[in-house]
Formats: structure tokens, C-alpha cells, sequence
């Protein structure tokens, strides 16, 4: 195995758990401007108001992205194995 294998496996490893995790970062980061700005409109102060919304929101993100980021991470776990099997021959 290369230098070069290894700074591609690298980079496609990068890439998955930036894929795989953006869904539900996006998420909270939404709900979370959505609940600032309703906290500054109104002038609550309440810390803990944005737990639950932004643990509802990633928990529906996880249901409605999980199949795909199953996919993508059995697509990769794939390729890997594929890559070390034929490294040996």
C-alpha cells in the first residue's frame, strides 16, 4: 500500500463523516438560529429552551437521513475491505 492508498482512504474517511454527520448538524444548527431569534424577538432569556427542540430535530434528521447514511457508510466500509483484500495479493 502507497502513500498515495493511504491519503485516499484518508480523504474518502474525511468526506463520510462530513456526509454523514451534516444532516443532522444542519438540523441543529437551524432549529437553533430559529430559537435565537425567537429568543431575542421576545427577550427570553431561557438557557435551556433549545435542548429538546434541537434533540427532537436531529432525532428526525437521524429517521429521515438514516437509510441513506447506512448506505453510504456500508458503500465505504465496503470499498475499504475491497482495498485491503486486494493489497494483499
Amino acid at each position: 500500500m502507497t502513500q498515495e492508498d493511504v491519503v485516499h482512504i484518508g480523504k474518502q474517511a474525511i468526506e463520510t463523516v462530513l456526509l454523514t454527520s451534516a444532516p443532522m448538524l444542519i438540523a441543529a444548527l437551524v432549529i437553533g438560529l430559529v430559537i435565537s431569534i425567537f429568543q431575542a424577538a421576545t427577550q427570553i432569556n431561557e438557557q435551556t429552551m433549545t435542548f429538546i427542540p434541537k434533540i427532537v430535530g436531529v432525532f428526525v434528521a437521524l429517521l429521515f437521513f438514516g437509510p441513506w447514511m447506512m448506505e453510504l457508510l456500508i458503500t465505504f466500509t465496503i470499498g475499504i475491505i475491497s482495498q485491503i483484500a486486494t493489497v494483499g495479493h
